[in-house]
């Protein structure tokens, strides 16, 4: 570590800055001495680092990070915590790396200012591109160490104090990623003091007249309700006097950008929103929160339905308050929140509050709280490597309306509003979520994609025989179900790819007069390092998805010493001449094309398609002459002799226009055991209309049969079954 003396400290350049003598004034009241010092030294490290580096504000930049460092001492974060932030851009910003943190400093230091840098060294193709992977670069660092999102946010609340030197298009850009993103982040982290003040600078950022506007009405306001708060507050004290606990009563204002935004929301004007009384009421203990309650009640009638209660219930991030509201005097409403002192300390820091009141209670609630949130995310990031789903996916989940339901033993569930029985299924446990089979919603059986209401009791029936249903994902709306979900088809895709490319490569190899069992060991292996693929199965996965031809697979493979082999390359293309036979259960990697709908019976061919695997059209098919005639990439098909499932087929009937016709034609599906997916008018007139309907069938006899019957209903004049 650098050894630092005050003599050196004394020539350090900007030490009489205001900013680092009030950080080592604030840090020296909790900080021991060589802690202290520990500062000092990150702050001279920083300064000589980005020594000719110069913020727009025309300030030299170490004023940034030492402004940051002050903001977490009024947090009374650690020294570690206070060393990273003034050390947060050196490695983005100058020379320095990660390894030099770690000899000078400590290796806490350094994970925490690697945390914090941007993704520089990476070629995005696009700002967004960008921002969201370094934003989720951030949140996989936080679930290692909160510090490093406290120490963002605090990286942000400067920025956005020192914004206005920037040119407005930036400034509104960043203001709406901080409204976005930053804000909702503080919220969910019960970091309450911090979100006020990011939303109230974004909101000058991107809409200062609408600010002004309503920070003027603001004081006119507050002068002709001066009398009226000043009556109700001395009302409250006067009332707590006889009681037989003490309280602090505070008078709350509404700050700008909460009311813009519930101006916004209600469709109403600044008087309406501005004509309430807003009143914290701070008790020492839990049982006096009732007693207060109870008190104020007795004071102010209620208003009926605005009860909530926040302690017994806690809000995601951990907030306890008991919430309600009351009829004033002159009729006016007043709102009054109710807690301990231990609970508003956490409201206004979150998960801070550990560092600010080293209280362990205040901590297991915060951090417990916001640990669980990072876990769910991370296992969110392991289903999807793509970052814009990733942000989606976060702004989803950081705009919670929740709602409480009950499992039947009485456990509460927060789930989000519009939840089904399917996501309180995966809430309670994946794997009871994976063979959810029904559900008991109040002791009655409803469907699985019911909508579920507070202070309802959900029973999952689960089933060893059930399975994962594709089709959940059109109601669920949690991101733990919804990525179980898509993770559970991502395998049963890849399982299906496996199978399919070594049916492929297997047929291959018999056309060759071969098998794969016959190629040495040794010369798989080699093949498959120098295509760099892991496995066996890797291989035949890619063959499965399409990504690599059986035919040049298998050339390679015979005749792997030969250096003028053609390279594994879907451009180079090649016709296979191993013939598929598709039985119905070949899984997801066997596409019927839409366009012209191939049904068992028909003449068929297949195409590879990049990560799609097989898709089938009929012979016939206009597409068909075109792949061909452009592509040398497709192989022989043909059907087994016994095909599961049902297909789609488009026919295409000119009725008259009679009523009850639709109806008979349902009949006669239905007797038929066809499904209708859906009907399409595609020409109509005073006495007849032409309209394909999509059927579903088991093949082209089952087909014939169908058509049959159907030619014999008097107001049908023509069908057809349409090609393409």
């Amino acid at each position: 570590m650098v050894d630092v003396s005050t003599t050196e400290l004394a020539q350090a350049p900007l030490l009489q800055d205001t900013l680092m003598a009030g950080l080592i004034t604030a840090i020296g009241q909790y900080l021991s001495k060589e802690q202290v010092e520990l500062v000092k030294e990150a702050y001279i490290f920083a300064a000589n680092a980005h020594q000719g580096q110069f913020r727009l504000t025309g300030e030299d930049y170490i004023c940034h990070p030492v402004a940051v460092a002050l903001i977490l001492s009024e947090m009374k974060m650690d020294v570690d915590c206070l060393v990273a932030a003034i050390l947060h851009d050196v490695i983005e910003d100058t020379t320095t790396t990660k390894e030099e943190l770690a000899i000078e400093f400590n290796q806490d230091v350094a994970e925490l200012v690697s945390a914090l840098s941007k993704l520089t060294q990476i070629d995005f193709k696009s700002r967004e591109e960008a921002q969201a992977e370094n934003m989720r670069k951030m949140f996989l660092a936080m679930a290692k160490d909160l510090r490093v999102i406290i120490i963002k946010l605090s990286d942000r609340l400067h920025n956005m104090r020192t914004i206005s030197v920037m040119r407005p298009v930036s400034r509104r850009r960043i203001a709406k990623e901080t409204l976005d993103i930053y804000a909702p982040i503080a919220q969910r982290l019960g970091m309450h003091a911090i979100r006020i003040e990011l939303e109230d600078l974004s909101f000058k950022a991107r809409h200062p007249v609408r600010r002004t506007v309503i920070r003027k009405g603001i004081k006119i306001a507050r002068g002709n309700r001066k009398e009226v708060l000043e009556t109700i507050r001395q009302v409250f004290i006067n009332r707590f006097e006889e009681s037989p606990f003490p309280a602090q009563i505070k008078g709350r204002e509404k700050h700008l950008y909460s009311i813009y935004q519930k101006m916004k929301r209600l469709r109403i004007s600044f008087d309406q929103i501005y004509d309430v009384y807003a009143f914290r009421i701070v008790v020492d203990t839990k049982d006096q929160c009732y007693q207060a309650l109870g008190i104020l009640h007795d004071v102010y009638k209620p208003i009926p339905g605005r009860f909530k209660d926040y302690i017994a219930i806690p809000k995601t991030n951990g907030y306890q308050s008991l919430h309600s509201v009351l009829v004033g005097p002159f009729g006016v409403p007043v709102e009054i929140q109710i807690r301990t002192v231990e609970m508003d300390q956490l409201a206004e820091s979150g998960i801070a509050a550990h560092w600010l009141y080293k209280t362990e209670g205040l901590s297991n609630v915060a951090q417990t709280q916001a640990q669980e949130w990072l876990k769910n995310l991370l296992d969110m990031q392991k289903i999807s490597d793509d970052s814009y789903e990733f942000i989606d996916n976060l702004k989803v989940d950081l705009f919670p309306q929740e709602i409480y339901v009950f499992t039947p033993k009485g456990r509460i569930v927060k789930l989000p509003v519009g939840s089904t029985a399917v996501d309180f299924a995966f809430a309670v446990h994946t794997d009871i979520g994976m063979s959810c089979a029904a559900a008991k919603i109040d002791r009655q059986m409803e469907p699985l994609h019911s909508v579920l209401r507070n202070g309802q009791t959900i029973e999952v029936i689960a089933s060893d025989f059930a399975v994962c249903n594709p089709g959940w994902l059109n109601f669920v709306v949690t991101n733990k179900a919804r990525n179980a979900i898509r993770s559970y088809l991502k395998d049963l895709k890849e399982r299906d790819a496996i199978r399919l490319g070594g049916q492929l490569l297997n047929q291959q190899f018999l056309q060759e007069g071969t098998h794969l069992e016959d190629v040495p060991k040794e010369q798989v292996k080699d093949f498959l390092e120098e295509q760099q693929l892991a496995s066996l199965d890797a291989l035949l996965m890619d063959i499965g998805f399409g990504n690599r031809m059986p035919l040049l697979v298998v050339q390679r493979l015979l005749h792997s010493g030969d250096s003028e082999e053609t390279a594994l390359d879907l451009k180079e293309g090649a016709q296979s001449v191993a013939k598929l036979t598709i039985r119905g259960n070949e899984g997801m990697l066997i596409n019927l094309a839409n366009c012209c709908r191939p049904i068992p019976g028909d003449k068929i061919i297949g195409f590879f398609s990049q990560g799609r695997g097989t898709v089938v059209h009929r012979i016939n098919c206009q597409n068909t002459r075109e792949y061909k005639r452009n592509h040398k990439n497709w192989l022989n098909v043909q059907w087994g002799e016994e095909v599961e499932g049902e297909y789609s087929c488009d026919l295409r009937m000119e009725l008259l226009d009679k009523k009850g016709v639709f109806a008979e034609i349902a009949t006669i599906l239905s007797r038929y055991h066809c499904n209708i997916e859906n009907v399409q008018i595609t020409n109509q007139t005073a006495t007849s209309s032409s309209d394909v309907f999509t059927v579903t069938v088991h093949g082209r006899k089952h087909l014939a049969s169908v058509m049959r019957r159907l030619r014999r209903l008097p107001e049908l004049l023509k069908i057809t079954r349409v090609r393409s």
